[in-house]
């Protein structure tokens, strides 16, 4: 039996993780679900915001993804998004003035609320890694 989970952060241009962890946390379309060893299968669509993993060596990473699909089966969880980018790959100050000319924005579309909850998820997840 496996002592840990096996996760996979994947991003379309990228694998941005791989690595044994004991938990993972995360926003689906139905609401938070945290996994750990010997969850039961699941399958999700991910909410824009954030993903934590508390790795095997102790390590926590945050990232922020742009929706996507979870997948949970033995011992083993799938994170695909568009857009992936852990927390110590991202510029905050960047991120903080994309959320306010997101926010500024004169029409309030499906693209520019998008924007909205992609930089707020980018912000967040340097703010939770801290």
């Amino acid at each position: 039996m496996a002592d840990y989970l096996h996760v996979e952060l994947v991003a379309a241009d990228r694998i941005v993780w791989s690595g044994d962890a004991s938990t993972v946390i995360t926003r689906t379309t139905e609401g938070e679900i945290g996994i750990l060893l010997n969850h039961a299968p699941v399958l999700g669509v991910l909410a824009n915001g954030i993903v934590e993993i508390r790795a095997s060596d102790g390590e926590h990473l945050v990232a922020a993804v742009d929706g996507g699909f979870l997948s949970v089966a033995h011992n083993r969880v799938s994170i695909l998004s568009e857009h992936a980018q852990l927390s110590h790959e991202i510029d905050v100050d960047g991120a903080r003035a994309e959320l306010e000319r997101a926010r500024g924005a004169g029409d309030q579309g499906p693209e520019v609320e998008a924007s909205v909850r992609m930089a707020e998820a980018r912000v967040r997840a340097v703010e939770t890694a801290s």
